[in-house]
């Protein structure tokens, strides 16, 4: 089971004043372990973007600090379960 979080964007005035710090965090937090994949859909201001982890504990910490979340760039979703089969 893997946990997903749908992202919107709330200020996209604001997305590239604070990309470097969310870039940061992502980095720093994959590479702490449990985010499993990160991304944008094809247009990130309409479409907004998704994140994969590997557990609920890991998804809510990442959201409780996330520049993005914290400075009110983006609106995530709640935390979905996600009974992903891959075929890969």
């Amino acid at each position: 089971m893997e946990f997903v979080v749908f992202y919107a964007t709330k200020d996209p005035s604001r997305l590239s004043e604070v990309y470097r710090r969310h870039h940061a965090y992502v980095e720093q937090f994959a590479q702490d372990g449990g985010l499993l994949a990160i991304g944008t859909f094809d247009d990130p201001v309409a479409n907004g973007a998704m994140a994969v982890f590997e557990s609920r504990n890991r998804a809510e910490e990442f959201l409780a600090h996330d520049p993005f979340v914290t400075e009110s760039v983006v609106h995530p979703s709640e935390i979905r379960e996600w009974n992903v089969q891959a075929f890969r």
